[in-house]
């Protein structure tokens, strides 16, 4: 049987308006009624008819995500947060993947209105700022990640330079000398993004230290997944002189990395020392644990949820903000040795 709200202004005594008050959140609500109100929701069990709610305001209580690849776990964890502030507001966030496309993710930004979604937060890789720029007139639109900042849409992100430097920082400082990356990229598509602002933070920190980047230490990968790691360590390995640290542009690069360091008999970090980036549970549970950056993946996804809110809301005179979200440099096994952590830094 369909509750209505008439069935719960019933229980509780109260008229349909102080129900509809409570169940969309109006704050000029006595408490106590508020909780006898609430006593009714729950025992009845009624659930709000979005479609009609969708009518009278205009709006779907639905929001969008799309990120480049759900089975990568940074995006997974970063949907997870996004999901969970969504929710604190009372939205439901429908999620879609777009492996990076310029197309999928143009499809993403102007197709999705048709799904009656009130706003996106989109991570792109292959958009530009005119297509963008377009694109947030028909939907409120908030960026993520390091493709398109400072442009005419708000935008939510981690200073990948200043970390990149800091984990650099943190492998030096452990007296190694020939410190390796693992991340560049030659394609095209790769000027914009984390792979540049990463390999800039790691070059700052070995010119602070009077360190020559060698090309050697530097190859190139097609991806961030475990694999482009792997191979890329293999490619170190076969030098003849190694590294004797490797910083990982992505958590997963260093697991792969770890996996092939295994393979040969290297320690870990007595032969070679390892840091990644992105904080992913896996790394919190390889052997060893992987000392890591990690990104305030929370405040991203609550910076997000706000701003999305603030342009649903109209408050479109508000120029695109650019805000930069906290990290830490987290220091596992990886560097430090077996069962040892260190404090984190800013």
């Amino acid at each position: 049987m369909v509750v209505r709200l008439s069935d719960v202004a019933a229980r509780a005594g109260v008229s349909v308006k102080t129900v509809s008050n409570v169940a969309n959140g109006y704050l000029h609500v006595k408490p106590e009624t508020r909780e006898r109100v609430q006593a009714a929701i729950d025992d009845l069990n009624y659930r709000p008819n979005l479609s009609a709610r969708s009518l009278r305001q205009g709006r779907s209580g639905v929001i969008a995500l799309a990120v480049p690849a759900l089975d990568m776990p940074y995006f997974a964890e970063l949907t997870r947060a996004v999901v969970e502030a969504a929710a604190e507001r009372g939205w439901t966030v429908l999620v879609d993947q777009t492996d990076g496309l310029r197309e999928r993710e143009l499809e993403v930004a102007s197709g999705l209105r048709g799904h009656l979604i009130d706003g996106l937060i989109l991570s792109p890789v292959g958009l530009e700022v005119d297509e963008l720029e377009r694109s947030k007139e028909d939907t409120p639109l908030v960026l993520l990640g390091e493709k398109i900042a400072g442009g005419p849409v708000d935008h939510v992100a981690v200073d990948n330079v200043e970390a990149a430097r800091l984990a650099t920082d943190h492998l030096l400082g452990l007296g190694r000398k020939r410190v390796a990356a693992i991340g560049y990229q030659a394609r095209a598509d790769a000027a914009s993004g984390v792979a540049p602002l990463r390999r800039r933070g790691y070059e700052r920190s070995l010119a602070a230290a009077g360190i020559t980047v060698d090309a050697e230490l530097t190859p190139q990968v097609a991806g961030y997944r475990r694999v482009d790691g792997a191979h890329a360590m293999e490619t170190l390995l076969a030098l003849p002189e190694p590294p004797d640290a490797v910083f990982c542009f992505s958590d997963l690069l260093a697991l792969g990395a770890l996996r092939v360091l295994a393979e040969r008999g290297l320690r870990v970090p007595e032969d070679v020392a390892l840091i990644g980036f992105d904080d992913i549970e896996d790394g919190r549970y390889s052997t060893p644990s992987l000392s890591t950056v990690a990104p305030a993946k929370d405040e991203i996804a609550r910076h997000a949820v706000d701003m999305l809110h603030d342009r649903i809301a109209g408050r479109d005179a508000v120029p695109a903000r650019d805000v930069r979200v906290g990290f830490e440099i987290v220091p596992r096994e990886s560097t430090l040795g077996r069962g040892q952590t260190g404090p984190s830094g800013p």
